[in-house]
């Protein structure tokens, strides 16, 4: 299993504040010369909250950044 630290960074899709993440990723599919592989993360920004979609490469490339689709259910009220 190969692991490898990469470090992004992006302004937020909402307040557009730049933002900065370290991960860690680890998996039998990781390569660094594979030019095709992409990975996807979900990063809160510290100060507005908005949940960001990073699709980035193992390289530390980011590729794109838009907001999380959080699809909530909305309470109905109770008929009792």
């Amino acid at each position: 299993m190969m692991e490898l630290t990469v470090t992004l960074d992006f302004a937020c899709y909402g307040c557009e504040q730049p933002v900065s993440v370290t991960l860690q990723c680890r998996g039998q599919a990781i390569r660094q010369e594979a030019a095709e592989a992409l990975a996807r993360v979900n990063v809160p920004c510290p100060t507005c909250g908005q949940i960001n979609q990073l699709l980035f490469e193992p390289s530390g490339t980011v590729r794109s950044v838009r907001p999380y689709p959080c699809y909530r259910l909305v309470p109905e009220p109770s008929v009792n």
